[in-house]
C-alpha cells in the first residue's frame, strides 16, 4: 500500500478576477521510502501542492491519505500527532531560521514543541546526536544562522525535518539557494538519510539535472496539473508531453558530439484565474490542434507505468 495517496486534490485562491487554480485535479501515489520529484516552471504549482499534502495549506477539495488515515478532514487537534510524520525542508535556509536563535535552539524547537526529551541531558544528546547525522560539528552548537554558509544552514533545516522522526518529508528546492559544490552534498545526505530510515521524499525542483540524480518517479506539473508522470528512467527516455519534451531539451549534455535540439516554447502562459476546460499548453504548443483548444485532456496510461495528459500523446 502507498504511504501517501492523493485524489483528485485541488486547491484554489480566490482573487479579485476569479479564483486561481493552484493546484488543479492532483491524482498520484507515492510508495514508501521512494522519491517522487516534481518539476515544472515556477508558479506551476508544486510549492503550494506540496504545502497542500502536509497542511500547511488545507485543500479546497480532494482526499490525501497518510499510512492509510484520511488527513484532509480531520481537525486540527486530531493531525497534531500526523504531523509528526509529515516535514519540509524549505527552499531558502536563511529566510526559514530565525536568526535570534542559535543552532542548538533551532534544531531543539520542534524536539520542546513535541515534549519528545525528557530532562535536559536527553534533549542534549538528541540534538548533538540530529547534528552528527547531517554532518554539522559540535561546535556550531552555539552559532547563529548568519554565521554560518548556505550549506551549512540547510543542514540545519534537514536536522529540524528529522528531529521528529518523520515518515515524509516534502524538499521545496533544497539546493536552489546553494553553490552548485555544495548541492551535491546536500543530495548525497538525503539520499544517505532515506536509506538508512526508509524516509519518503518529494523532491520539488525546476533543475531537471538534479532531479534526475535523487527521483525514482517524476511528475511534471504545469499551471497546477500533473501533466505527465512516470519513473524516471521511462521519462527521460521516452517523454510524450511537448511540455516535458521541452524541459528535457534544456538539460546540458556533457558532449560536443551529442548535442540536444533546444526546443524554445512560443505563446502566452494561460492564465491560471478561472482556466477554460481545455488543454492549459495549448497557446504555446507546436503540435496544439482544434480539440486542444476545445477539451481537457484527461491523464490516460501510455504503458510501463506512463502516464500523460495530451489529445495527441504518442503521435507528436
Amino acid at each position: 500500500m502507498p504511504l501517501l495517496e492523493i485524489k483528485n486534490v485541488k486547491k484554489y485562491y480566490s482573487t479579485p478576477r476569479g479564483l486561481l487554480h493552484a493546484v488543479d485535479d492532483v491524482t498520484m501515489n507515492i510508495e514508501k521510502g521512494k522519491t517522487i520529484g516534481i518539476v515544472g516552471e515556477s508558479g506551476c504549482g508544486k510549492s503550494t501542492l506540496g504545502k497542500t499534502l502536509i497542511r500547511m495549506e488545507d485543500a479546497t477539495a480532494g482526499e490525501i491519505w497518510f499510512d492509510g488515515q484520511e488527513i484532509t478532514g480531520m481537525q486540527h487537534h486530531e493531525f497534531r500527532k500526523m504531523r509528526m510524520k509529515m516535514q519540509m525542508i524549505f527552499q531558502d535556509p536563511y529566510s526559514s531560521l530565525d536568526p535570534r536563535m542559535s543552532v542548538y535552539q533551532l534544531i531543539a524547537e520542534p524536539i520542546q514543541t513535541y515534549k519528545l526529551a525528557q530532562g535536559k541531558k536527553d534533549l542534549e544528546e538528541k540534538v548533538f546526536g540530529l547534528m552528527e547525522e547531517v554532518g554539522l560539528a559540535k561546535r556550531l552548537s552555539n552559532s547563529y544562522p548568519h554565521e554560518l554558509d548556505g550549506g551549512r544552514r540547510q543542514r540545519i533545516g534537514i536536522a529540524r525535518a528529522l528531529s521528529l522522526d518523520p515518515e515524509f518529508i516534502v524538499c521545496d528546492e533544497p539546493v536552489s539557494a546553494l553553490d552548485v559544490s555544495i548541492q551535491a552534498q546536500i543530495l548525497n545526505l538525503l539520499m544517505d538519510l532515506q536509506k538508512d530510515k526508509d524516509l519518503t521524499y518529494m523532491f520539488i525542483t525546476h533543475d531537471m539535472s538534479v532531479v534526475k540524480h535523487i527521483s525514482d518517479d517524476i511528475a511534471v506539473m504545469y499551471l497546477g496539473q500533473v501533466v505527465e508522470k512516470a519513473g524516471f528512467e521511462e521519462l527521460f527516455a521516452r517523454p510524450l508531453h511537448p511540455y516535458s519534451k521541452a524541459l528535457f531539451s534544456a538539460i546540458p549534455v556533457p558532449s560536443i558530439h551529442n548535442r540536444r535540439e533546444r526546443i524554445l516554447l512560443k505563446g502566452e502562459i494561460t492564465s491560471p484565474v478561472n482556466p477554460k476546460p481545455c488543454c492549459r499548453f495549448a497557446a504555446r504548443c507546436p503540435h496544439a490542434e482544434d480539440i486542444c483548444r476545445q477539451t481537457e485532456p484527461k491523464l490516460r496510461d501510455m504503458g510501463n507505468g506512463h502516464f500523460c495528459k495530451c489529445h495527441r500523446a504518442g503521435e507528436v
